[in-house]
């Protein structure tokens, strides 16, 4: 059973996480930001990776400390799950178009954590979240998980559709990633023989 669970209870954040890597997609998400948990789900489903997520923040002081803790918690989680990685594809890619968007998102489950960032967005907000926090989200979740993380707008002029389509990306590239693969019999996918370290 593939599954993991964090419980993150600081003064800054409560936070529950649990996600099951071998799930379909269902998804129960509340952050008190509401475009967050819109694209928490969209992960969710587009990677078939079950979510609950549940985040008691201090947004009374900003949306830092609920986007950081609820990225770092799914991505503990994430990896929680992954066990010794033994059998999974261990990479993934994907093109993701959003109407007059197109992202490309690659990673590397491979217990060494850096994020490539190439977007941008032209406005200050989505909804109520700040689109300053949507790359850190990124950079939290890659160093919880020990992912390698390239992130790249080909191109696009609407904020919302670049976001999501970023997330769908991200997503469908996680899939991949985490599949196991029967042809490897549960090996570790590396000549070392770990992951990481």
């Amino acid at each position: 059973m593939r599954k993991g669970r964090i419980s993150r209870d600081t003064s800054e954040t409560k936070i529950l996480v649990e996600v099951d890597l071998d799930g379909n997609g269902t998804y129960d998400v509340a952050t008190g930001i509401g475009f967050l948990d819109h694209m928490v789900e969209q992960f969710s489903r587009h990677s078939l990776i079950d979510v609950t997520m549940k985040v008691d923040g201090d947004l009374h002081i900003d949306q830092h400390h609920t986007t950081e803790d609820s990225a770092i918690a799914l991505g503990q989680a994430i990896s929680q799950a992954l066990g010794d990685k033994g059998g999974i594809g261990r990479y993934g890619h994907a093109y993701s178009p959003m109407d007059e968007t197109l992202a490309r998102v690659a990673l590397d489950i491979s217990g060494r954590p850096f994020l490539v960032w190439k977007a941008h967005f032209t406005q200050e907000k989505l909804g109520e979240w700040d689109t300053e926090l949507i790359e850190h989200w990124f950079h939290s979740v890659a160093q919880a998980a020990g992912i390698t993380l390239h992130v790249q707008l080909l191109y696009g002029q609407n904020n919302h559709h670049v976001c999501e389509a970023i997330f769908k990306g991200f997503a469908r590239a996680m899939r991949a990633a985490v599949e196991l693969d029967p042809r490897k019999g549960g090996a570790i996918p590396s000549t070392k023989g770990q992951l990481g370290g």
